[in-house]
């Protein structure tokens, strides 16, 4: 009869830095959603679309906190968007959609691509593909796709226009965005477990799950 061997836990970034406790774990998934809201605030002008942080804060809160926390940070997100709170990217004369009026919007199911989006580079860097440039750059644009997989059957359901246009309105503009952004993400993260290393190293002692 062979020994069952207990899992090993499968680690991200906050679980190296903090002690895995649920107190945590709530304040980390509020913490998710109100980083989110914070960069989508974030606009870079760039031709012919501007860039929005919104997507970068996706990324790099499913890296940190996971499959099931990152979920739960964008759920909270969206969540907090349509009980009212101004969280969503701002519209060109600087207004928030929330409630009804952001679910009808052609652009709400990116947002719930977010959610998927999160949960997925949450379980890649479980299994450390985060920790490395060129797994967490394939990471970060597999994220990416899940969020234009979401976002552009809902824009063709709300607008009606072909798949050419929906190509050209949601896809085509943002592909540059998209790939800087992953690019980012792909160089924090590495960068961030080394210095999370470091520090664990200077207190000398391992964070626990509890």
């Amino acid at each position: 009869m062979s020994a069952v061997v207990p899992a090993v836990p499968r680690l991200v970034l906050a679980d190296r830095v903090f002690p895995r406790t649920w107190v945590l774990d709530i304040v980390l998934v509020a913490a998710g959603a109100a980083f989110t809201a914070l960069l989508a605030q974030v606009i870079i002008p760039m031709y012919p679309v501007p860039i929005t942080g919104q997507t970068l804060a996706v990324l790099l809160v499913g890296a940190t906190l996971g499959w099931a926390r990152g979920a739960s940070a964008l759920g909270l997100y969206l969540a907090l968007g349509l009980i009212g709170l101004p969280v969503f990217a701002p519209q060109d004369d600087g207004s928030h959609l929330t409630g009804l009026a952001a679910l009808a919007a052609p652009s709400f199911g990116y947002i719930i691509g977010f959610v998927f989006a999160a949960a997925a580079v949450g379980w890649l860097s479980e299994r450390t593909w985060d920790r490395h440039v060129l797994k967490a750059i394939a990471t970060f644009v597999g994220g990416s796709v899940i969020v234009f997989a979401f976002g552009l059957p809902w824009l063709a359901a709300v607008t009606g226009g072909t798949f050419a246009q929906v190509m050209e309105w949601g896809l085509i503009p943002f592909i540059p965005g998209g790939i800087i952004k992953a690019l980012i993400a792909a160089a924090l993260l590495p960068a961030a477990w080394w210095g999370a290393n470091r520090l664990v190293q200077s207190r000398g002692s391992e964070p626990k799950a509890h």
